[in-house]
Formats: C-alpha cells, sequence, structure tokens
C-alpha cells in the first residue's frame, strides 16, 4: 500500500500518466513506478513560492481527484515549503526554507508574478520576492513557473507593478512554463513525474511550454470546431437555436491559444472554458491577459484570417501576436 492506493491502482495510475504524457505504456510504466516507489523513503523535496498572485494555482492543485492531494503531499513529493500548504508557519516556515536551500537539488516551484517597477509590491517574511526567488533558484534541480501569472505576468503584468514572470529574472537556468490561469494540475504533475523519472525536463516549445501539452490550439480541438466550418457562428446568446454555434464572434481566443483543455478539460475531466458556454480567454499565452481584452469582443481580423487558413487548407499555425507560430 502507498497511503490509501492499493498497488493495482498504483499501477493503473502509472499507466494513465504514461498514456497522458503521449509515451510508451509498458516501458514509461514500469520506470513511473520505480521512480515514484523509490521517492516513498527519499521523496523529491518541492520548494513553493507565491508572489502577485490570487493563490489559484494552489486551489487548482488542492482540488486534484486522480492521484488525490493527500497522496500526492503524502506518498509522491516532499513539500518542505508552501505558505499555504504547510503546517509550519513564522520562524519553523523560515528554517524549513533554508535547510531545504542548503540541501539543494529540489524542485523549484513558483506561482505569482514578480514586480520590478517597486520590490515593495511583493514582500515576503520582510524580503523582496524578487530576492527570494533568486535565492531559491541558485540550487534547484528544476524550475517550474505555473500559472499565467508566474510564467508571462498574467493579470498582474497589466497593473502598475511592472509584473513579469520567472523566465524574465532567471535567465541563466532552464525554466518550464506551465501557463492557463489557473494551472492544471495534471500539467503540473505530469511534469513533475516527467522529470522524476527521465532526469531530464520534457520537451518545450520555444516560449518553454511542455510541447506535450501546449502543441495544439483550442480552436483545432474544439467541439464547436463543425459549427465555425459551416460558418455558424453565434451572435444572441439569448438563442436557445445558437447555444452549440462557434463563439469566435464573442471574443472566443482559441484560435491564438496553445493548449490541449479540449481534450484534457478541467474538473476531473469535466468540462472547460468553452464547454461551459464562455469563449476561450487566451490564458495559456504570453499576451493574457492585457493584449487578449477585452474579453468578449472579437479581434480585429482574426475571423477572416481562420478562414482564410481553413478554406485554403493551410495547416501552418497561425501567426499573430501570441504564440508567433511556435
Amino acid at each position: 500500500m502507498l497511503g490509501e492506493i492499493t498497488r493495482r491502482d498504483f499501477i493503473r495510475y502509472c499507466a494513465t500518466t504514461a498514456a497522458l504524457l503521449g509515451l510508451s505504456q509498458l516501458e514509461f510504466t514500469k520506470k513511473l513506478s520505480a521512480a515514484l516507489v523509490a521517492s516513498t523513503s527519499g521523496k523529491p523535496s518541492v520548494i513553493w513560492l507565491e508572489g502577485q498572485d490570487c493563490a489559484g494555482c494552489t486551489v487548482s492543485f488542492a482540488g486534484s481527484l486522480n492521484p488525490p492531494i493527500a497522496s500526492i503531499i503524502l506518498d509522491t513529493i516532499s513539500v518542505r515549503y508552501h505558505e499555504v500548504l504547510m503546517a509550519a508557519s513564522g520562524y519553523q516556515a523560515e528554517k524549513a526554507y533554508h535547510e531545504t536551500v542548503k540541501e539543494g537539488s529540489y524542485v523549484l516551484i513558483v506561482q505569482g508574478s514578480i514586480p520590478t517597477a517597486d520590490d515593495r509590491f511583493c514582500m515576503v517574511g520582510g524580503r523582496p520576492f524578487r530576492e527570494i526567488l533568486l535565492e531559491s533558484a541558485g540550487n534547484a534541480g528544476a524550475i517550474i513557473a505555473i500559472g499565467a501569472c508566474a510564467t508571462y505576468g498574467g493579470i498582474p503584468a497589466a497593473g502598475p507593478t511592472g509584473a513579469v514572470g520567472v523566465s524574465k529574472i532567471i535567465k541563466n537556468k532552464p525554466i518550464v512554463n506551465l501557463p492557463t490561469c489557473p494551472v492544471h494540475p495534471d500539467h503540473m504533475m505530469g511534469t513533475i513525474l516527467y522529470y522524476l523519472t527521465t532526469e531530464k525536463l520534457p520537451a518545450l516549445d520555444k516560449i518553454g511550454r511542455p510541447r506535450m501539452y501546449f502543441s495544439q490550439t483550442c480552436h483545432d480541438n474544439c467541439r464547436r470546431r463543425s459549427y465555425f466550418d459551416e460558418g455558424m457562428l453565434l451572435e444572441d446568446w439569448n438563442d436557445p437555436k445558437q447555444k452549440n454555434y462557434c463563439l469566435i464572434e464573442k471574443g472566443c481566443k482559441g484560435p491564438d491559444t496553445y493548449s490541449d483543455c479540449p481534450v484534457r478539460q478541467w474538473n476531473d475531466g469535466f468540462s472547460f472554458c468553452i464547454d461551459c458556454g464562455a469563449g476561450c480567454k487566451g490564458c495559456a499565452e504570453p499576451t493574457f491577459y492585457a493584449n487578449m481584452s477585452p474579453l468578449y469582443a472579437e479581434e480585429s481580423g482574426m475571423l477572416d484570417e481562420i478562414k482564410t487558413k481553413t478554406f485554403l487548407g493551410d495547416d501552418t499555425q497561425i501567426d499573430r501576436k501570441s504564440s508567433k507560430g511556435v
């Protein structure tokens, strides 16, 4: 037994994870099982920092169902420092942080953006967040930025703090960017498990996102795509006949957004933004939020461009102001 998980459930979880990562199940399941079993005695250490954020990524992670959050924290990784999830506080929390930094080779997870206009916009324990980030990055074995804020600045970047993502501060080490607002728990745990199993980071696109999660646009796999192809675009929210029509004229940013949301979905595979009747907001892109707003207004020229690409059979990725054809 591993906590409350039976061996059969454990192996099934490993096989499912291998499939989600697009890897050979037989080979990868063996490696993943060995890595996780070994980690129960010497679990990989994790330092989780929070900068300018709303704690949404923590909430998303804590709501993970398969595997449950208790299993992840108690059996798979050792969260040495997290301002919300750790039991310790005050001096004890700071002691745990400094001891882990001294040990080194931990996984550093960063949530929230970093202010550049003035360090006083984000202080933790009387210290500037930027200083803590630089300090903890030095001995980290891997650095993972999670959520729109930590990856590219997110919503805070639209404000007065000069907010930027981790890669703008840490420039001497590779950064794995896991955007979306909030981070998808599968993306985060899949990346950590990939690193633990292979001892290397997954293949990344040119803006630091794992290709296994961010290689296709939401538009490519959207269940409303057939309506778009037929020219059936939603114009009136109140018309029940249009309830499944394409949302591009209502501001959907799916054609410009590279993410597997339509396939992976959220809330344990239950739904995602477009299935809930709201257009994609582009939260997996560097231009979210400032350059993706207003959220419910069509971006100028997008519809004509997508129609041209669709009807001419052009299969190249969109070269617009977001991913620039990664």
